[in-house]
């Protein structure tokens, strides 16, 4: 069974990132209300979902697969300044045009709502705003995390924390808490982490190879991680160590 035809039978009631969407909060008569006005929409890894500027006809929720969100600058420089996981929203109700392009950087599934029909749904259903608010300032935390990251941390310190966000967010999304040891499948090629870390794809290889040397993470292949001690690769990313979630 291919992922579309996988999703195209689930209703929102039995969504596997339904804890942590948009509708997390909604009630059975508003869950079938979003039934009427949403879709699933399916993109191949390197498929552009939406390009900065053009109207964005709908809003909704990664199911899986990962996106970037990049801006580029007029001499066609280009920054990815986002990464949407599994439940991140997309969209701006309220806002016409999208204000990034969105690529998928994996194979990737969404449920989409039909835009102007979620925006009435806002006014009536105070479950779903409170939640977007929630979700927004979720974002907002996320974002001033990331300007540390990318602005004072060492390249291994960068590596660190990137690891460390992917597998709080597998641990939520599976809803598995943080007992050791981790295990995820690393979504992004080295390449595309170079890309989001601003670092060389040498660096990232080699700070990888270095954390698996010292014991902090094992591989197997490039992608399948394992983290025997989430407290020492949270020290590593120069983080607390309390293990929380990035929400």
């Amino acid at each position: 069974m291919t992922l579309k035809a996988q999703f195209d039978h689930t209703n929102c009631a039995e969504c596997p990132i339904r804890h942590r969407a948009v509708c997390a909060h909604c009630e059975k008569d508003e869950l079938e209300e979003l039934e009427n006005i949403k879709y699933y929409r399916s993109f191949e890894a390197g498929q552009t979902i939406i390009w900065s500027g053009d109207p964005m006809n709908f809003v909704g929720s990664v199911v899986s697969g990962i996106a970037s969100l990049t801006q580029t600058m007029e001499d066609g420089r280009r920054q990815m300044v986002g990464l949407l996981l599994p439940s991140d929203f997309v969209g701006r109700p309220g806002r016409d045009n999208a204000p990034y392009d969105v690529v998928a950087t994996t194979d990737l599934m969404m449920c989409c709502f039909r835009k102007k029909p979620f925006e009435d749904m806002m006014i009536t259903t105070p479950h779903i705003s409170q939640r977007l608010l929630e979700m927004t300032l979720d974002e907002l935390d996320a974002a001033r995390e990331w300007m540390l990251v990318l602005g004072r941390k060492t390249a291994r310190e960068k590596i660190a924390s990137l690891l460390s966000i992917i597998a709080r967010r597998d641990a939520s999304i599976h809803q598995a808490g943080m007992v050791a040891p981790i295990v995820f499948d690393l979504p992004l090629t080295r390449e595309a982490m170079a890309d989001y870390l601003g670092l060389t794809l040498e660096t990232v290889s080699r700070q990888i190879s270095a954390l698996k040397k010292d014991q902090v993470i094992t591989l197997e292949g490039k992608r399948h991680v394992t983290i025997p001690d989430m407290g020492r690769l949270m020290e590593e990313a120069g983080d607390d160590t309390d293990g929380g979630f990035l929400v």
